[in-house]
This record gives structure tokens, C-alpha cells and sequence, in this order.
């Protein structure tokens, strides 16, 4: 009787051995690194405008290229800087697998939020300087991500202001409560300096001073620029049509905002710097590697264009040997 109940014993242990395997293939644990696992990711957005949004869109292509199954929790702080803290909470709250932080205010919410949670950041101009990572090769415990910031991106654009507009007096809006805008801002006044121009500076709190801002600089500016600033650039239109008005050449951080109508801006797709993010993303969630052990990376490409319609527009004759320096943008 024991040898009988032995054996069942024996034959019960085995059986469950089987099945446990059988549910750990099925569930994609260790076997094809959780590539068929569902995944909530929580996308903080700081602010609804072009830039923003295609490296959102460029996110969570990159997750969807490599087979993941992920839920998307996306929320836009509409540039207030409350919002991106309640969203981060709430993201901890519902215990979220990763966090995907577009900007720099939204990436600074979550890192307070967490320090066990992986975050990805894009659409940040200083990591270090903000606080997010001790270094580009150290990015700390659980945060890592893209910069948009480009070292010779703002350096072309201001070349071009001061060598073919011939700009002396430069006016810049911006947030300075927006900690990428105030290091883009000295970056610029460096830049303009080394060339013999002057900055001047005009700052905001919200999108509603943006057009008061930009009437303030009509006599007083030979050309004005926009850095990659959330505030302003939600509401560059309102910008636009002032240049145009007053014939005062627009010039920009980034691409996308050049193609609203700004003359010019070097710089890079923001959807490609939310791509690379993604796949930093992609290797966290499959446990290929910690947010700790992927390095900050910088944009893979940079470029400068000139828009010749707002060219015109803003009292500028278009030279053709401008595409020597850059190229002309095509309408898309």
C-alpha cells in the first residue's frame, strides 16, 4: 500500500512540474524575454504642440515595431506644471510598468514621484543640469532617456541670424520657469555675443503673454528666436503673425515649428529622438537591461532648413546659395 501511494505521489509531483513549465512558456516569462506579456506604460506629455507630439507618436512605434503588447496611459499636463505631478502619482499609483516622460517638466514630476518605477525621458535639453542623471553615462537608479539637445544645433541657427540676416539685436521669449528654456537661453546669448549680436529677453508664464511678449520686441529687434520653450511654442502662432505683421524674420529650436512658419531652425525629427527612446523602453520591459545600465542618448541626426515662404513673408529676399548651408523645406 505505501509503494502504491509512493508512486502516486511521484506521478501527482511530476505532473505539476509539467504544468508549471507549461505555464511559464505560455506566459512568455523567461522564454522569449516577456515580449508577449502585456504592459501598461504611462506617457506624461507636458504640453500639446508638433515636436511633443511626434516624439509621443515615434514612442510607441518603436514598442509596437518589436511585438510588445502595451496599454498606453497618455496624458498631456497642458503645460501646467501641477498636472505633471498629479499624473505622476497617479501613474505610481496604478503601478505602471514604465513611464515615459515627454519634456523636461513631466520627466522631473516622475522622478519625484519614483525611484522604483523605470522612467524614459525625451524632449529634454539638459538631463544633468535638470537633475534627472548624474551623467550621461550614469543615468542613476530607474530613469534614462534622449536629449534634444544637439551641441551644434543652436550654434547653426544663430550663424545663419547673424552672418545671413546680418542681426544685430536678437529677440528671445521664453519660460524661465522652464529649466531647459533658461539653458538654452544662455546658450544663445554666448553664441549671439561671439558674433557681435545682442540678446533681447523677454520672458512669460503662461501662453496668453506669448503675443503681448512678441509685440513688445516690434522697433527693438532685428530678428527674433524661439528655443525649444513648451510655453511658447504652444502658442507660436500667436508669434508668427506678429513677424509676419512687422516684417521681423522667425527663427526656431526645432523643425517641427519652422514648418508653422519660422525662416529657419537646425535640428533634428523629434519623432526619431521618441523612436530611440522607445527602444531603450523595449530592452526594460523584456529585462534585456536596467534604466541604469542604457546611457542618455543624443539625437542621431541634425540638419538645417530654411522655409522660404515664411522667408518672404517676414521681409527676407531668399538666396539660393542658402542651400549650400542647409536645405530648403518642401512643404512636408
Amino acid at each position: 500500500m505505501r509503494r502504491k501511494l509512493k508512486g502516486v505521489s511521484i506521478a501527482l509531483a511530476g505532473m505539476l512540474l509539467l504544468a508549471g513549465c507549461g505555464s511559464k512558456e505560455s506566459s512568455g516569462g523567461t522564454e522569449n524575454g516577456g515580449a508577449d506579456k502585456k504592459f501598461t506604460v504611462g506617457i506624461s506629455q507636458f504640453a500639446p504642440h508638433p515636436s511633443l507630439d511626434a516624439a509621443t507618436e515615434g514612442f510607441k512605434k518603436a514598442l509596437e515595431d518589436k511585438g510588445l503588447e502595451v496599454k498606453f496611459d497618455e496624458q498631456n499636463a497642458q503645460a501646467d506644471m501641477n498636472n505633471t505631478q498629479t499624473i505622476a502619482k497617479n501613474f505610481v499609483g496604478d503601478k505602471v510598468d514604465l513611464i515615459f516622460a515627454n519634456a523636461t517638466p513631466s520627466a522631473t514630476a516622475a522622478l519625484n514621484a519614483t525611484k522604483d518605477i523605470p522612467i524614459i525621458f525625451t524632449s529634454v535639453t539638459d538631463p544633468v543640469g535638470a537633475g534627472l542623471v548624474e551623467a550621461f553615462d550614469k543615468p542613476g537608479k530607474n530613469i534614462t532617456g534622449t536629449t534634444d539637445n544637439h551641441p551644434d544645433a543652436t550654434k547653426k541657427t544663430i550663424n545663419f541670424i547673424t552672418e545671413e540676416v546680418k542681426a544685430k539685436n536678437i529677440g528671445v521669449i521664453y519660460n524661465s520657469g522652464e529649466q531647459n528654456s533658461e539653458v538654452q537661453v544662455k546658450e544663445v546669448e554666448k553664441l549671439a555675443e561671439g558674433k557681435g549680436a545682442k540678446l533681447v529677453k523677454v520672458s512669460v508664464a503662461n501662453t496668453s503673454e506669448v503675443k503681448q511678449a512678441a509685440e513688445s520686441l516690434v522697433g527693438r529687434v532685428d530678428a527674433i528666436y524661439i528655443p525649444t520653450d513648451n510655453t511658447v511654442v504652444t502658442a507660436l502662432d500667436s508669434v508668427i503673425s506678429v513677424a509676419n505683421s512687422k516684417k521681423i524674420p522667425l527663427f526656431v529650436g526645432e523643425l517641427d515649428s519652422m514648418k508653422k512658419g519660422a525662416v529657419a531652425a537646425s535640428g533634428f525629427n523629434y519623432y526619431d529622438i521618441g523612436y530611440q527612446s522607445g527602444l531603450m523602453a523595449v530592452d526594460i520591459l523584456t529585462g534585456k537591461k536596467k534604466a541604469s545600465e542604457i546611457n542618455v542618448e543624443l539625437p542621431s541626426s541634425l540638419k538645417l532648413v530654411i522655409n522660404k515662404d515664411a522667408a518672404e513673408a517676414q521681409g527676407l529676399t531668399v538666396k539660393e546659395e542658402w542651400s549650400k548651408l542647409g536645405e530648403f523645406y518642401d512643404g512636408k
